[in-house]
């Protein structure tokens, strides 16, 4: 595994950049013919869904061609567009990468296995509860 090239605070990024993608939102005054996250906010979900959709396609090619000897850095290029977009969406329904890490620092020391475990059982369950005829 290689070093970052430039650790800095990650977080403090990222807040940055939420920041900025904030701004843009149409409710902030973001203006479309000025700005690219303001004209994917513009368009609605589907603009930016549909860039997710084709950012997380690119992460997956960028890593088979690294397996196959092509450079292994278009990865974190792939991946900085994929979280990117993911940030707009975000920002769009209202969270942060805040949220995200929050959510992640929840699950910390939680078996991924487990964690998916009781999701089933309380789909399972949420299902069960819906179809009653109580």
């Amino acid at each position: 595994m290689t070093a970052p090239v430039n650790p800095g605070n990650t977080t403090d990024a990222l807040a940055r950049l939420a920041a900025v993608i904030e701004s843009r939102l149409p409710a902030r005054g973001g203006d479309p013919d000025k700005s690219y996250v303001a004209r994917l906010l513009h368009k609605g979900p589907d603009a930016f869904l549909k860039k997710i959709g084709e950012e997380a396609t690119e992460v997956v090619m960028a890593a088979k061609d690294a397996d196959h000897g092509g450079d292994r850095s278009k990865i974190v290029n792939e991946v900085a567009d994929l979280w990117f977009h993911t940030m707009v969406a975000l920002a769009h329904y209202g969270f942060s990468p805040a949220d995200v890490t929050a959510e992640l620092e929840r699950r910390e020391g939680t078996s991924g296995i487990e964690e998916k475990a009781l999701r089933k059982v309380q789909a399972r369950e949420a299902g069960e509860a819906g179809s009653s005829n109580d």
